[in-house]
């Protein structure tokens, strides 16, 4: 990965035999992770040369509140954690984010190894160096910038993933292609049960390119500082996350991120094809790969005033003005600004038929 200090990425099968060659010498070394991983938390322990500090997280978004940010820093301090000291992040997309975040605040700043367990982790939360936590107002408000030392994608760890999650990761996989690359989603559609296949040589390929998909965006934006209109840097990434982030505070965080963005992909969709930027036969193939791969594409008809009013509060918008990731043809993403009300409305309201 080559962005402000490169760092290695690696994907397939045993690389968490990998973390004793990253973290080196080390002398003290902090574990974060959720209850699930406990078992794996002790291999990565063992492996190890220097005294380690198991900190055991809660699961899902539950593990991104400054409750729980603040008990990571008072292990820390009691530890006597110190600036040549190394933050482990093993787990799904919410632990790595946590993780992140309390590498980048502790002491200004820590070195951080990210281990994720999930297809989402891997192919977003990981890479791209944005750390994060959310509060009341709207998920991921509060954050930093901080690159990991390392990234290590084992893949044998997807094999105990629930369906669920597993179809819920493989919506980033699909963003990568509508994106960037057009091959994903070629992948996809010839064998949904391939790519599905935990760890199989089909949903590994895709992981590999949706890893290469960001990190070939976040080198060139690393801080998400160049988009304007049609000149597009790190904010194609979030293709779908503007609804979906309000979706996922609707919902008090019950529904999976992935199964959001689903959501939001046709909900962008349908207004790239209301301003004329693509046709309605792209529009069909968001609804007909997702919903293949068992993700939602519709949510309820009644609730978009309050999504709205959520969606003014998203990272991309600028003053009172909304800003949406849309395609304008297959692989080509640019920014939307300060689109029609009405034209939203009609978006959203095609997107609960």
């Amino acid at each position: 990965m080559h962005a402000d200090d490169p760092y290695v990425v690696e994907v397939g099968p045993g690389v968490l035999d990998r973390v004793a060659a990253l973290v080196g010498d080390t002398r003290q070394v902090a574990i974060l992770h959720p209850a699930v991983l406990r078992s794996v938390a002790g291999r990565v322990a063992e492996a190890v040369t220097g005294e380690t500090l198991l900190i055991e997280l809660p699961d899902g978004e539950e593990a991104k509140t400054v409750t729980v940010l603040a008990d990571c820093w008072d292990r820390l301090a009691a530890a006597g954690f110190t600036r040549s000291d190394l933050v482990i992040g093993l787990g799904g997309g919410a632990t790595t984010d946590l993780a992140g975040f309390v590498a980048a605040s502790w002491l200004r700043g820590v070195r951080f190894l990210t281990l994720p367990t999930t297809v989402l982790a891997m192919v977003d939360a990981a890479v791209g160096g944005k750390t994060g936590i959310n509060i009341a107002a709207g998920k991921n408000l509060v954050g930093a910038f901080h690159e990991p030392i390392g990234v290590l994608c084992d893949t044998d760890l997807l094999r105990t993933l629930d369906p669920r999650e597993l179809r819920s990761g493989m919506a980033e996989v699909v963003k990568c292609g509508f994106i960037a690359d057009p091959r994903i989603l070629e992948l996809v559609e010839a064998d949904i049960t391939d790519a599905l296949a935990p760890a199989g040589p089909v949903q590994t390929e895709t992981i590999r390119r949706g890893i290469a998909v960001k990190a070939r965006v976040v080198s060139g934006d690393l801080r998400e500082r160049t988009s304007t209109a049609d000149r597009i840097g790190r904010e194609q990434l979030n293709y779908g996350h503007t609804l979906a982030h309000a979706i996922e505070q609707r919902e008090h965080f019950q529904w999976r991120h992935g199964e959001a963005i689903s959501v939001g992909m046709v909900f962008v969709a349908e207004v790239a094809q209301r301003l004329g930027l693509i046709d309605e036969a792209l529009v069909a193939r968001h609804r007909t790969i997702l919903s293949a791969v068992g993700l939602p594409t519709t949510y309820q008809p009644d609730a978009w005033p309050e999504l709205r009013a959520t969606m003014a509060l998203d990272k991309k918008t600028r003053g009172d003005m909304l800003r949406l990731v849309v395609l304008r043809g297959l692989g080509d993403p640019v920014i939307a600004e300060g689109v029609d009300e009405g034209l939203l409305a009609e978006a959203y309201a095609a997107t609960c038929r």
